[in-house]
């Protein structure tokens, strides 16, 4: 069929137990198109491209491909068909390495049937030339950051030369830089005729790479347009059915005492002479493109990594945060860019991710004291707005957003006076977006003292009371409220 569309499924549904993800949906993608997929995290759009990708089977419904009906049992049969998807969250084997990792599930073999090592690491290599990604094949993905393993993602979706290509939240963990990258891949793609269904949150990069635009909520379509006929409120206003006034609740609060202080910090080639500040009810932000040295001082003053020389002081009292349990004991407290990896234990449930860290509040004599133990997880559940069916139900059943609202209530139980976040919207909605910058307002009203890292230049603008920006391991400027802007975060940011 000459102008069918590239990919369509008519009148999808799907239930799991208690639940209706999808409901009639209808949807297709036009070839050498961006079609972009929007909505709250919880709306169908993952089950809906586990759907198209075969991991997942619908429940009734009909996909097609060039106006054929095709039946997908797997992802080996989506990518048969053309099919092939870049994962929001990042599912990889930290043991092996980047060479195995491309072509794992489809190795090429040499005359004797046995794996062609040769084979994979010639390929590997002219795939990392081709895409200019300065990779050794032999580095196992444990050694990498999350940013160098969602570029790797990309380039391993690309090299598969499919039809269709699925990007789920593919800019969530990557720089700037390798935003300009992936959008000249994706130009590049379009050229060729290759179709493109891209989630993302990032309202200003959906408007700058979309032709159409669907917007889901509770499982079904709520309206698909041509990007041009739509404006980011709109598109705000459909996914949540209700207009979001204000995207950054920041509230004008009196700044308290230097809670925090850090002087000279230096870890010899990661960073250097690295000095900064916290007060109670204030929120500092840290920007700098990707390897300047943010998330690495985190990790040092936390406790999770060494540095060489430098003091730490928290309430003008010198303290050692050696050790993650030294920071803690301090009040110290820590989010992690990667909450699935450090965050949340997957496999437990809600109320033993929130309590794990806290058990010396509940165990007395040696024994568990299950029912303090479970009030008191709810009323710090409920004050962090976590939404779950049952404080029993496994954390990585929720939505990202949950599972960073259930990662905050297991610090707060602590009440800690300091609080590190370190990207701290990446991958979730902007209505769980709001939710997290809401709490963060609450706690500076409590007089917590926040520390926030994002890539994100609007919510930093939108959060902060100072920001400071990082390049190559060092400090390059601090900026006051009246001197927030986009450009002169990026002159700082290249600075050096």
């Amino acid at each position: 069929m000459e102008n069918a569309p590239r990919l369509e499924l008519r009148n999808v549904e799907k239930s799991f137990p208690g639940v209706k993800a999808l409901s009639n949906v209808n949807f297709s993608v036009k070839k050498g198109t961006v079609h972009v997929l929007c909505g709250e995290n919880g709306a169908g759009k993952s089950t809906l491209m586990k759907i198209i990708n075969g991991i997942y089977q619908p429940d009734k419904g009909q996909i097609f491909m060039g106006g054929n009906e095709v039946k997908i049992h797997n992802p080996i049969e989506a990518r048969k068909h053309g099919i092939s998807m870049i994962f929001q969250e990042l599912n990889y084997i930290p043991e092996i390495t980047i060479e195995q990792s491309m072509f794992l599930g489809r190795e090429p073999v040499n005359k004797f049937g046995a794996v062609d090592w040769k084979e994979i690491r010639k390929r590997t290599l002219e795939l990392m030339k081709q895409e200019k990604l300065p990779y050794n094949p032999e580095t196992k993905l444990k050694d990498l950051t999350v940013s160098d393993i969602q570029m790797l993602e990309i380039l391993k979706a690309i090299s598969y030369d499919s039809d269709v290509i699925i990007m789920d939240e593919p800019t969530s963990a990557i720089t700037n830089r390798e935003v300009e990258v992936l959008f000249g891949k994706i130009a590049e793609l379009k050229a060729k005729g290759v179709s493109i269904i891209y989630i993302s949150h990032k309202m200003e990069e959906i408007f700058r790479i979309a032709d159409e635009i669907t917007v889901l909520r509770d499982g079904s379509v709520v309206e698909t347009h041509p990007a041009s006929a739509l404006d980011i409120d709109t598109v705000i206003s459909l996914m949540v059915g209700r207009k979001i006034t204000n995207v950054y609740p920041k509230e004008e609060l009196p700044i308290g005492e230097k809670i925090f202080e850090v002087e000279d910090l230096t870890h010899e080639q990661v960073f250097r002479n690295v000095s900064f500040n916290v007060r109670a009810g204030e929120i500092i932000g840290f920007a700098g493109l990707m390897g300047a040295g943010r998330t690495e001082v985190a990790r040092a003053v936390f406790g999770l990594d060494p540095f060489t020389t430098g003091k730490i002081r928290i309430k003008g009292k010198a303290v050692k945060t050696t050790s993650v349990q030294a920071s803690i004991e301090n009040g110290l407290v820590m989010l992690s860019e990667d909450r699935k990896r450090y965050g949340i234990i997957p496999v437990r449930s809600v109320k033993e991710n929130v309590s794990l860290p806290n058990l010396n509040q509940f165990i007395k004599n040696g024994r568990l004291k299950a029912k303090k133990e479970f009030g008191t997880v709810k009323a710090i559940c409920d004050r962090m707005r976590v939404k779950t069916p049952t404080l029993d139900t496994s954390v990585d059943s929720l939505s990202g957003g949950n599972q960073q609202k259930v990662v905050l209530a297991k610090w707060m139980l602590r009440d800690p006076d300091i609080l590190i976040v370190d990207e701290p919207t990446r991958g979730i909605d902007v209505g769980a977006k709001y939710e997290i910058y809401k709490l963060m307002s609450e706690l500076a009203r409590d007089k917590k003292a926040i520390i926030m890292i994002s890539s994100e230049l609007p919510e930093l603008l939108g959060m902060c009371d100072r920001i400071y920006v990082m390049a190559k391991g060092k400090i390059t400027g601090e900026l006051l409220k009246e001197d927030f802007t986009q450009e002169n975060i990026m002159k700082l940011a290249t600075r050096g």
